[in-house]
């Protein structure tokens, strides 16, 4: 810890963070202000929620991907992490999540999309 701030190992491909380095694997290490490490917690509990409602409606084929209210929901938690990734992360990962498709782009909020 410097300067109140915690160094964690962050992995978006299985939606946690950790504090130590041999725990998880991990894609990201961010050096965040301890409030930060709520966000991540409600933006990853969120997604997982989110991503069990759509487990349960892809049962019902009427309702396409493009459409579908919960799946905008669940990119959009994504982008919001990798900003708040961005944010804390070294040079080497902001440069590969600029190069990300999304993140350049303004996100379209789609009715009831935006909410968290």
């Amino acid at each position: 810890m410097a300067d109140g701030k915690f160094t964690m190992y962050v992995s978006v491909a299985h939606k946690q963070i950790n504090i130590h380095k041999f725990d998880s694997p991990y894609e990201y290490v961010v050096t965040i202000p301890k409030e930060y490490i709520e966000v991540f917690h409600h933006l990853f509990d969120q997604t997982h929620e989110l991503e069990f409602t759509n487990f349960l409606r892809s049962h019902l084929p009427y309702v396409p991907y493009h459409y579908d209210r919960d799946n905008h929901n669940v990119d959009l938690r994504l982008y919001k992490m990798y900003a708040l990734i961005h944010e804390f992360t070294d040079d080497e990962s902001k440069a590969f999540i600029e190069q990300l498709p999304f993140f350049r782009q303004p996100v379209v909020n789609y009715k009831g999309a935006g909410n968290m």
